[in-house]
C-alpha cells in the first residue's frame, strides 16, 4: 500500500498566491490544487514563467497535484463551448508544462437522455477534451456528485480512451443524498484526485452544509482506509468553500487529517 498524502486547494486559504503557497508549504503538504487563473492563466504565463513556477514549487517541496479550471457554463451547454475547450485545452498544455498530471473540471449532471441536445453536447465535449488530454498524459479529473457512482462508471466506461477519471469530494456525495464510503467503493480505478471536504445537516428545509473537517458526517478513517487499500497515489487536497475561518479551517483541517494517515506497508 501507498502511504496518504495532503494536499491542499490554494484558494481555500483566502490569501494571495505566493502566500497561499508558503502557507501550504508551513503546514508540510506535499501537493497543492491551485486554479489556472490570473497569474496562472494560460495566456499569462510565459515559457520562462512556467520553468520560475515549478522551481518555486519544487524549492519548498510541494508537487503541483491538480490544476482546477472554473467555467462559468457547463460543458453540457453549447453556446460559447468551443472558446471553452480552447481553454481549457490551453490549461491542459499548461498542465504537462508543469509536470502536473491532472486538470481538475467541473462536470454537469449527466443526461440522463445521451441523445438529447445536452447529451451530445458533452459527449462531443468531453471526447475532444480526453483526446487533447491524452497527447500531453493528463488525466481530466472530474468533479463530480451529482449522480450516483453506478451512474458515473456506466457513462464514463463508454468512452473510448484511458483520460476521464474523477475528483472524489465526500461532501458533495453527503449533499446529493448519497453515502460516501459506498460511492468510493464503486469508483475504484477512476479516482486521481480527492477534495478533502465535510457536511453534515443543517435542518429540515436546508438539507446538507459544508462544515471544517471532522466536524460532519464523513468516516474519515474509513476513507483513507478505503483510499489506501485502493492504491490511491494522488493527495487529499484539504478545501474549504464556506465560512467566515476559512484559513483557521484548512490548517485545522491538515492536522485533523494527519490523525487518519497510516504508513505505507514496509
Amino acid at each position: 500500500m501507498k502511504a496518504m498524502r495532503l494536499g491542499l486547494v490554494i484558494e481555500s486559504t483566502g490569501l494571495p498566491l505566493r502566500q497561499a503557497i508558503d502557507e501550504a508549504a508551513r503546514l508540510g503538504v506535499s501537493g497543492i490544487q491551485v486554479d489556472a487563473v490570473e497569474a496562472l492563466a494560460p495566456d499569462a504565463l510565459s515559457a520562462t514563467g512556467r520553468r520560475d513556477f515549478g522551481q518555486l514549487l519544487r524549492s519548498l517541496g510541494l508537487e503541483l497535484s491538480a490544476l482546477h479550471v472554473p467555467l462559468r457554463r457547463g460543458l453540457d451547454v453549447a453556446e460559447g463551448q468551443q472558446a471553452r475547450m480552447d481553454h481549457i485545452g490551453k490549461v491542459i498544455r499548461l498542465a504537462a508544462d508543469l509536470h502536473c498530471r491532472r486538470v481538475v473540471l467541473p462536470c454537469p449532471k449527466i443526461p440522463q437522455e445521451e441523445d438529447s441536445p445536452r447529451g451530445r453536447t458533452l459527449r462531443e465535449t468531453l471526447s475532444d477534451l480526453a483526446r487533447r488530454a491524452d497527447l500531453y498524459g493528463v488525466f481530466l479529473a472530474l468533479e463530480l456528485g451529482w449522480d450516483a457512482a453506478d451512474t458515473v462508471t456506466s457513462y464514463l466506461g463508454r468512452f473510448d480512451t484511458g483520460q476521464l477519471k474523477v475528483t472524489f469530494d465526500p461532501a458533495n456525495y453527503l449533499v446529493h443524498g448519497y453515502e460516501p464510503l459506498a460511492e468510493l467503493a464503486k469508483l475504484s480505478g477512476w479516482v486521481v484526485h480527492v477534495h478533502a471536504r465535510d457536511a453534515r445537516p443543517a435542518g429540515l428545509a436546508r438539507g446538507q452544509q459544508e462544515v471544517p473537517l471532522g466536524a460532519g458526517e464523513v468516516d474519515w478513517l474509513a476513507l483513507t482506509a478505503a483510499l489506501q487499500v485502493m492504491n490511491y497515489d494522488g493527495v487529499l487536497a484539504v478545501e474549504r468553500l464556506e465560512g467566515e475561518r476559512r484559513l483557521e479551517d484548512v490548517r485545522a483541517g491538515v492536522a485533523f487529517l494527519r490523525r487518519f494517515l497510516l504508513p505505507p506497508d514496509l
